[in-house]
Parts: C-alpha cells; sequence; structure tokens
C-alpha cells in the first residue's frame, strides 16, 4: 500500500513536470531568456527523474529471491543516484551556457507571460516538493525524498528567476548571473542527494536512536547483563539487518543461551521490524 502510494505520487510528478515544461519553455522562446528556458529544462528533467524513481519503487517491491536474498531495496538508493547524476549534468550545461551569455552581453528583456509562467512554476513545483517528501518519510523511500528535493530545488530557482524579472530591466547581465545561481543550486541539491545515498551503499553506523532502542529492549528479554556491543548495520531500503553481540556466563548451558539470544531476535523484529543476528559471547 505504501510503495502504491509513491507510485501514484511519481506518476502525478511526471504529468505536471511536462506541463510546467511546455509553458516555461514557450515563456522563455517568447522572452529569449537562457534562464527561463533552462528552468524549463530543469523541469522536464523532473519528470526523467521521476521515471528513474518509479523503476526504483517498482524494482524493490519485488520479494526476496535466491539471487537477492534481501530483496530488491537498493534499486530505490540506484534510482536516486540516477537523479543526483541527472542533476549535476543539467546544472553544468546551465553554468555554461550563462556564462557565455555574460560573455556576449545579451540582455533579456522578460514579458507577462514570463511572470506567469514563473509563478506558477514556484507554487505547484512547492506543493509537489512536500508531498513527495512527506510521501518518502512516510514509507522510509530515500528516492522520493530525493524526488522532492529535485521539485524543491525547481522552485527555488524560479524563486530566483522571478527576483531576476523585476530587476531585469536595471541590470542587463541579471540572466547570465541567474543561470549561475541556479546552476549552482543544482550543484548542491546534487550533493545532498549523492552523500546521502553513498553513505548507505558504503556502510553506515547503527543511529543512536536505533541503538537505544535495542538497549532498551534487554532487560525484557533477560535479569542478565547482556551489554549489548559491537553493532553493524546492513541497509537494503526497507530491508535493514541488525548483527550484533552479547555477553553470556560461561556456565550457562548452550540451549539456553541460545533461548537468550533467539527471544531477543524475536523481540527486537517484532518492536522494531528488523531483522537480527544475536552472536553470543563468554
Amino acid at each position: 500500500m505504501e510503495n502504491k502510494q509513491g507510485i501514484i505520487a511519481t506518476y502525478g510528478s511526471i504529468f505536471l513536470n511536462v506541463l510546467l515544461f511546455a509553458l516555461k519553455f514557450w515563456a522563455g522562446l517568447v522572452s529569449g531568456s537562457v534562464a527561463i528556458i533552462a528552468d524549463a529544462w530543469h523541469t522536464l528533467s523532473d519528470s526523467i527523474s521521476s521515471v528513474a524513481v518509479l523503476i526504483g519503487l517498482k524494482v524493490s517491491a519485488l520479494p526476496a529471491d535466491e539471487e537477492h536474498p534481501y530483496g530488491h531495496g537498493r534499486a530505490e538508493i540506484i534510482s536516486s543516484l540516477v537523479v543526483g547524476i541527472l542533476l549535476a549534468v543539467i546544472g553544468f550545461n546551465f553554468l555554461m551556457e550563462s556564462i557565455l551569455k555574460l560573455r556576449t552581453h545579451f540582455e533579456v528583456h522578460y514579458g507577462t507571460l514570463a511572470i506567469v509562467a514563473t509563478v506558477l512554476s514556484i507554487v505547484i513545483k512547492e506543493l509537489m516538493a512536500q508531498y513527495s517528501i512527506r510521501i518518502g518519510k512516510k514509507t522510509n523511500s530515500m528516492s522520493m525524498i530525493a524526488d522532492g528535493w529535485h521539485h524543491r530545488s525547481d522552485a527555488i530557482s524560479s524563486v530566483v528567476i522571478l527576483v531576476g524579472i523585476f530587476v531585469g530591466s536595471y541590470f542587463w547581465w541579471i540572466d547570465g548571473v541567474l543561470g549561475i545561481l541556479v546552476s549552482l543550486l543544482l550543484f548542491h541539491a546534487t550533493y545532498s542527494i549523492m552523500k546521502d545515498n553513498i553513505s548507505v551503499l558504503l556502510g553506515q553506523k547503527i543511529d543512536d536512536e536505533l541503538r537505544e532502542k535495542v538497549l532498551a529492549l534487554a532487560p525484557e528479554v533477560s535479569d542478565l547483563n547482556l551489554q549489548p556491543h559491537n553493532f553493524l548495520v546492513h541497509n537494503y531500503g526497507r530491508h535493514i539487518e541488525l548483527v550484533f553481540h552479547v555477553k553470556l556466563p560461561g556456565e550457562l548451558s548452550l540451549n539456553a543461551a541460545h533461548q537468550i539470544a533467539t527471544n531477543y531476535e524475536e523481540l527486537i523484529k517484532e518492536r522494531l521490524q528488523i531483522e537480527v543476528n544475536v552472536h553470543i559471547e563468554n
């Protein structure tokens, strides 16, 4: 059900982005603004990234099999990286076009259509961003959250362009400078998306909140001081594997020790929905 929400949101994102692209591209052609045309292509790139997210969501929903015993959850991480790379490529193209515009002293005269298109883009893209991020947090979907920030970066770039439209008549160079600012915003969004997802792929230490929850469950398993330690977390999207060690008295029978570890594993799985493997130490 949660995955279905993400898929429906992504289809809506693709549809709205195509409409906004057409409107902004038209406004850019009429006004001759490189910044608005670049912003239009930024919006269209959202549709491409949304397709990547859609593929990631559908693949991640596939059940575990013999070749992928931990499921397909990392497909979402891969799709998020595709979004990040796409943003970087588009940002670089904007940067080159903007520098060229400044070198040629090209002056832009904005019109009413440019204002209307930019305002609509700001409102719609921010609403899309809030919706995607909310769904992403609810479903623990990194690709949905990444797509939401992609929408927000588009809204921010449109805000920058709107400011430029109102001061453009005073500064001939405003459109080129705006294009550079848009590219820098895209590079920042790229950094945020790539940093979070690459960190998951490389492996992360257990976060303090999860660690405290696991420690808090120990007294419910045994009166002994289990001393949970040496935590390792393997993140596969929606599927998380947790491995850690506990200490038990050497005089305890093997069956008794095994039962304590099993009870601890089952309790964590029931309360936290995490697959667990507990190792026993003396």
